[in-house]
């Protein structure tokens, strides 16, 4: 036993460990002999024993009142507090400890007395009621069962659909925008159509169908949706016509309040996502041994959900060889091999940003034939009204799957080559969403007639073309591809089409794409958040039949963490540039000092900025100081000092939590060490067992002869 007595552990120790890394009430041993050798024990001991003998020096030489030990004890005392009071489900003990600590908390509950042991009885009930309410609420999510079934998690259907979590993400994110349009509804009838709808407005056009009226208004958003509250021109001052409290003011807070929430919702699912992946792949190990020895779920019972996990980690495994092969071939390059990739990269990015051009000045001169012509043939007039958002459909449809083929020639990583395709397809939407909205604000300028219904009806006529498209690419290019590979799979077309899979990253960015043009139109055409829900909630079942219908699971599995953040990211700059939109329109008409003067409420020569000033000089002098200091540059030093503040305590509050991760590091190093230790313990006690088994038979034998010779 002495030699187990001066066993040598490393451990990683820091000043702030030091105090406070482990304590006696953390450790669930019991008191035997065995446990008060571990050399987590030691340290702790030892650690306990400097830090008492630091403080009674600084007691010594500076004093110490009654109050800084009681502050102590308390503090000692508050960790076991805490978990005390957590309900034995969520302790991160075995089965044989919960037991023990059961009871200990009723022999603890027969010392602390009855008002005590009634608080800690509440708190734990209230802490199960609230955990058994998230169970339930998340269960109330719609589509959750759906989402199961699509990722492969269903019992139901024994995991005939097994596409994965990269998929489920998808659909995840689609229901997030759905609950978005669904906020933005809110607010815009809350403060935009509800008021209007009570009040009324001056608009003496009627809201029926007239002899002129036609189904084909429903696509063109002309006609009886040109008179409805879909659009900017009918929300006209009635007798809500207060100085601070009219028509005008409410649209433009039912707008501002759409963006700035939406902004607070982006910003914070992007944080959100930014620090599960850097805490994911920044500050974790994700060794081969952990993938193998670690990766599986004891829970799979089907034989088919067996299977498909085996290929989820086989593909994982896949996946990181070749992304080790690749660091080893990046080190390995000489420097002919980088001249010739970098130039071979500089020609294929000359080829993409040509390719862009040209697709922007495609979108450039659909508009301008859009504008010219005016047929008189209601299927012409139909086409050539739809030119634009056709060539830009067919634009954003067939150059992102020509980027992801470029990308795999630049010889990156697999990462980075599904991240530079997306980039390059987000800066292509985005980009032609910006020309085409350029062109319309160039070119309609002129106009006689409500500008800012034209402007609506573009987006409008956008969003119905996309949900048009997504239709009929499943149900008539799809479908009738996975009816031939199913029918005749030997066939020479059928080989050709090959094996339609789900493209996560094109998927989401075809909502990214979808949900910019909402916000851009916003202002124009207020009730397209509602629009936006119908067409979405279609959109998830479309792509629901499309997926568990017409696909075959991907034999790469995707990593829905590393592009989830860039999804988010990508909606921010949508949001920036739909933000951006309507401020670069005000901008314009001021400098033009062509005011919307015939429909809206901004008319008879009003305009978003003498609006307001018309409601702050009516307020009193002390709220138009107020104002105008909020307003002004002098505002800027505390708002700096707050943002200083703020950062510094997030800041703060990462290293506390760097800080609490190396501790978590130090005990799992000593779990470590105590597994070895006891380790070494039991190979001790079962090399004495064999040796005293041993030595057992010959003392007896020598027995027996040393009384033969006595006889």
């Amino acid at each position: 036993m002495e030699d187990q007595k001066t066993v040598s552990f490393m451990r990683l120790l820091s000043d702030e460990s030091v105090e406070s890394t482990l304590s006696t009430d953390s450790c669930e041993y019991y008191q035997t002999e065995i446990y008060e050798l571990l050399p987590s024990v030691q340290a702790v001991r030892s650690q306990q024993d400097t830090y008492d003998t630091l403080k009674s020096s600084e007691a010594y030489h500076g004093g110490q009142g009654p109050e800084e030990g009681f502050g102590r004890d308390t503090q000692s005392r508050g960790p076991r507090e805490r978990v005390s009071l957590q309900p034995l489900k969520n302790l991160a003990m075995c089965m044989q400890g919960k037991r023990g600590a059961r009871e200990r908390r009723k022999m603890q509950i027969s010392n602390i007395g009855f008002w005590e042991s009634g608080r800690r009885s509440q708190c734990i009930n209230t802490k199960k009621i609230w955990a058994q309410m998230r169970e339930a609420g998340f269960s109330l999510l719609p589509w959750q069962h759906t989402l199961h079934e699509i990722q492969g998690n269903s019992e139901e259907q024994k995991l005939t659909w097994k596409f994965g979590i990269g998929v489920k993400s998808y659909f995840v994110f689609l229901r997030y925008l759905i609950y978005l349009n669904l906020l933005h509804s809110a607010l815009i009838g809350g403060l935009i159509l509800g008021p209007t709808a009570f009040y009324g407005t001056n608009n003496s056009e009627s809201l029926q169908f007239g002899i002129n009226d036609s189904a084909l208004d429903f696509f063109l958003g002309s006609g009886f949706l040109a008179r409805s509250p879909v659009f900017f021109g009918f929300y006209t001052r009635g007798s809500l016509d207060l100085i601070c409290l009219n028509t005008p003011l409410l649209y433009l807070a039912g707008i501002l309040s759409i963006f700035f929430c939406s902004l607070i919702m982006i910003v914070r699912r992007t944080i959100v996502g930014y620090k599960h992946t850097w805490m994911l792949e920044k500050r974790t190990s994700m060794n081969v041994s952990f993938k193998i020895f670690c990766g599986w779920d004891f829970n799979i019972q089907d034989p088919a959900a067996a299977k498909l996990k085996h290929s989820f980690i086989r593909n994982d495994l896949k996946l990181f060889l070749e992304e080790q092969s690749f660091s080893l071939r990046k080190a390995q390059r000489t420097l002919k091999h980088k001249v010739c990739l970098y130039l071979l990269r500089l020609i294929l990015n000359l080829v993409v940003l040509s390719l862009l051009v040209g697709a922007f000045c495609l979108i450039y001169v659909s508009g301008v034939i859009t504008s010219e012509q005016r047929p008189k043939h209601w299927f012409l007039k139909l086409v050539l009204q739809y030119l634009s958002p056709i060539t830009i459909t067919f634009v954003n449809l067939v150059l992102p799957h020509m980027f992801r083929k470029i990308s795999a020639f630049e010889d990156y990583s697999l990462t980075f080559q599904v991240n530079a395709t997306l980039v390059r397809s987000i800066f292509l939407k985005l980009a032609s969403l910006g020309i085409y909205l350029f062109f319309i604000f160039n070119k309609k300028l002129k106009d006689p007639s409500c500008r800012e219904n034209q402007l609506g009806r573009e987006m409008y006529k956008l969003c119905i073309f996309n949900f048009l498209t997504t239709f009929f690419n499943t149900f008539f290019m799809n479908y009738p591809r996975k009816l031939l590979q199913e029918k005749y799979p030997t066939s020479l077309l059928a080989r050709l089409t090959g094996k339609q899979r789900f493209l996560i990253p094109f998927n989401v960015l075809d909502l990214v794409y979808i949900q910019t043009v909402s916000w851009v139109g916003v202002y124009y055409c207020p009730l397209l958040p509602l629009i936006g829900i119908v067409t979405l909630m279609a959109v998830f079942y479309i792509k629901k039949f499309s997926v568990l219908r017409c696909c075959v699971a991907e034999q790469r599995m995707f990593r829905a963490s590393n592009s989830s953040v860039l999804f988010y990211f990508m909606l921010l700059l949508g949001l920036l540039m739909a933000a951006t939109t309507p401020v670069l329109d005000f901008y314009q008409s001021k400098q033009a000092n062509n005011f919307s003067i015939s429909c809206g409420p901004f008319k008879n020569q009003e305009s978003v900025f003498n609006v307001t000033n018309v409601c702050v000089k009516s307020l009193p002098s002390s709220a138009q100081t107020a104002l105008h200091y909020l307003s002004s540059e002098a505002f800027a030093l505390p708002l700096l000092l707050a943002e200083i503040i703020i950062l510094t305590s997030y800041v703060s509050r990462g290293r506390a939590n760097r800080k609490a991760i190396e501790r978590l590091k130090d005990m799992l190093v000593m779990c470590s060490s105590d597994k070895r230790f006891l380790v070494k313990q039991h190979a001790t006690l079962l090399r004495g067992q064999k040796n005293a088994n041993r030595v057992r038979p010959v003392a007896v034998e020598q027995r027996k002869l040393l009384h033969e010779e006595s006889l």
